[in-house]
């Protein structure tokens, strides 16, 4: 069985079902099914109107009608006055269902969150997982926000220190590939893909939600794309959900790009989007026999780059521990099944937009013009993951991803 939650956890959502902490705010039943396959772990969320302004509410509460078992969640405000409640069901066989009851808490359950998020700092946002440093989200310093370092669930980072840090051993090369990041080499012409006097720029402008919870953290931040002279070309809202597993590393990174002022187009350049550098331990070279860059099709190593796949990932031992990195790319996200900007060097990129390069497209299909007023959104699921891409069943982790349970409110 695999285990989301470690046994501690268990009852640490935010307080217990009562009549008394329930009374005069909504209540609902949530039905959970799986029709089309089974799953072992797998975050839920629904969406409810938030609790009328003058009902004082300060958590949720999940519990497993069957059982009697309160479940771990995580309430986060959303705009337009509703709320999200995420929690996670494990080992729901096909053609199960199960049933909780959730309910709007006047206060939350005193107690420490397991996905911790600190308060903006010296230019980034620390993220931990339980006791450990699971990342940092920097938003200045740099020509664009980006997460460094990211501990992989062996307690070693997997991506690479260059340029924030010089390690002797590491590669230094392609500078502008700072850890985990978003952005693209040409957006009206402006190379923001690159780091340079000439190139673009996205400036965070604040954020909108930080929270810490004991089923997942979700940080949300506001970024203005602007030319080398300022002039501002687009704006973008993306949002980091990191969820609390302890035998692996899971979050999801969703951004929507917003043509705010004026048209926006994305060129037809394979120097895109959403990056990740590995560590250079886990450089498919001669000198790494165990390193492989895997994807859904089946393709392997340099057969990756350009390809189009629901998932491609990236494996190999650090520390003689085997670890891996798989980006799954959600069926929603813009033009899936995205094509892949991976590298035997080290770089591991989603790229929806370089059909020339990657098939020998000419024809410009791979542009793609939002109008004024219009957005775009591109979704990804990291998984950082112990073992090889088939000891960790990544495929099965994507179907999760991909064809969530059904879920109905009453």
């Amino acid at each position: 069985m695999f285990c989301c939650l470690p046994a501690s956890f268990a009852l640490s959502g935010f307080g217990c079902l009562t009549a008394t902490s329930a009374q005069a705010l909504p209540e609902y039943t949530v039905k959970v099914s799986a029709p089309n396959r089974s799953y072992r772990c797998v975050p839920v969320s629904v969406v409810l109107p938030a609790p009328k302004p003058g009902d004082a509410w300060g958590g949720a509460t999940v519990g497993d009608l069957q059982t009697k078992q309160p479940v771990a969640c995580t309430p986060v405000a959303l705009p337009e006055d509703r709320v999200e409640v995420t929690w996670l069901v494990q080992d729901l066989a096909q053609g199960a269902s199960r049933s909780y009851r959730l309910a709007f808490v006047k206060e939350a359950a005193v107690g420490g969150s397991s996905v911790a998020l600190s308060e903006p700092a010296a230019g980034a946002v620390e993220i931990k997982v339980g006791d450990a440093l699971f990342t940092r989200y920097c938003f200045e310093g740099a020509p664009k926000p980006y997460c460094y370092p990211i501990i992989g669930p062996t307690g070693v980072p997997v991506t690479r220190s260059y340029p924030m840090e010089q390690v002797a051993s590491e590669d230094q090369d392609h500078p502008h590939q700072r850890s985990l990041w978003f952005t693209h080499g040409e957006v009206n012409g402006i190379d923001f893909w690159a780091e340079g006097p000439k190139t673009g720029r996205e400036v965070h402008k604040g954020f909108q939600t930080l929270q810490s919870g004991t089923v997942c953290g979700v940080l949300r931040a506001q970024d203005d794309w602007l030319s080398a002279e300022g002039q501002k070309v687009c704006e973008d809202v993306r949002e980091l959900r990191v969820y609390n597993l302890p035998e692996v590393r899971l979050f999801d990174f969703t951004v929507t790009v917003k043509a705010t002022d004026g048209p926006v187009e994305f060129g037809d350049t394979k120097e895109g989007t959403f990056g990740i550098r590995v560590a250079s331990v886990m450089d498919v070279t001669p000198a790494h026999p165990d390193a492989h860059i895997t994807n859904s099709e089946g393709q392997r190593d340099a057969d990756t780059w350009g390809k189009a796949a629901d998932w491609c990932d990236y494996s190999a031992p650090i520390d003689g521990k085997m670890v891996g990195i798989s980006i799954l790319d959600h069926p929603a996200s813009f033009r899936h099944p995205t094509y892949w900007h991976v590298r035997t060097y080290g770089l591991f990129a989603a790229n929806p937009f370089g059909l020339r390069y990657f098939i020998n497209d000419q024809t410009g299909k791979g542009r793609y013009t939002l109008q004024p007023g219009g957005e775009v959104t591109f979704r990804y699921r990291v998984l950082i993951h112990p073992g090889n891409v088939e000891e960790a069943k990544v495929a099965d982790w994507y179907a999760e991803y991909a064809d969530p349970p059904t879920i109905k409110v009453q």
